[in-house]
C-alpha cells in the first residue's frame, strides 16, 4: 500500500502488530486484538520476523546485553536494572526478558518526549506565548492554546516533537485541535 493511502485503521493495526511483537505477543493475543483467526495472526508474526529480521536480532541482542550486564539502557543512557534476568523461574525470567526488550523502547520514547517538553516550554517562554502545556499522556502532549497562537503553536510543537533527539530516522506526529481533548481526538 502506498504511504499516501495508509489510513488511521491501517496505522492502528500496524502499531498493534509492531508493539505486540516487540512485547512478546502470542498468535492468540494478536488474533484477539485484531479480531482475526489465530492462524492468520501466527502467519503475520512469522512473516514479520522474516521481513524484519533486524527486529528479532534487536530482541535477542537486548536479552543478551541484559544477561551480560544486568541492565539495559535508553537512548539517553538511563538504565533499567533487571535483577530477575537469570531467574530459575521461567515466568519471572520471561518477564525480565520482555522488559529487556521493552524498556529501551518505552524509556527512549519517554526521553524523547521529556526533551521535547523542555524545549517547547523554553520556546513558549522565550516568545512570551499565552498558551500553556497542561498535560502529558504517554506519547501525547495536551495544550491549552490561546486562539491567536494556534498556528504558531502547531509549528513550535511539530518542530520540537520531531527533532527532540536526532535518531537517524524521521519522526512523524499526529496533531489535532479542538475545544476539548475529546474533540481533538
Amino acid at each position: 500500500v502506498p504511504i499516501e493511502e495508509v489510513n488511521k485503521e491501517m496505522r492502528r493495526n500496524a502499531k498493534t502488530v509492531n508493539f505486540g511483537i516487540i512485547y512478546g505477543i502470542s498468535a492468540f493475543g494478536l488474533s484477539e486484538r485484531l479480531n482475526i483467526p489465530r492462524k492468520e495472526a501466527a502467519e503475520i508474526i512469522d512473516q514479520y520476523f522474516v521481513k524484519y529480521a533486524g527486529i528479532k536480532r534487536y530482541m535477542d541482542d537486548q536479552i543478551a546485553f541484559a544477561k551480560k550486564n544486568g541492565y539495559v539502557e535508553t537512548i539517553m543512557k538511563r538504565r533499567r536494572y533487571l535483577r530477575d534476568i537469570h531467574s530459575g523461574n521461567a515466568v519471572v525470567r520471561g518477564f525480565a526478558e520482555r522488559n529487556a526488550i521493552n524498556a529501551p523502547i518505552q524509556g527512549s520514547a519517554a526521553d524523547l518526549i521529556k526533551i521535547a517538553m523542555i524545549n517547547i516550554h523554553r520556546e513558549m517562554e522565550e516568545q512570551s506565548l499565552r498558551s500553556k502545556m497542561i498535560l502529558q499522556v504517554h506519547d501525547e502532549l495536551v495544550f491549552d492554546v490561546y486562539k491567536p497562537e494556534v498556528e504558531r503553536m502547531k509549528g513550535l510543537v511539530e518542530k520540537n516533537m520531531t527533532r527532540a533527539i536526532a535518531i537517524g530516522i524521521p519522526l512523524d506526529i499526529d496533531m489535532a485541535t479542538g475545544e476539548t481533548w475529546l474533540e481533538a481526538h
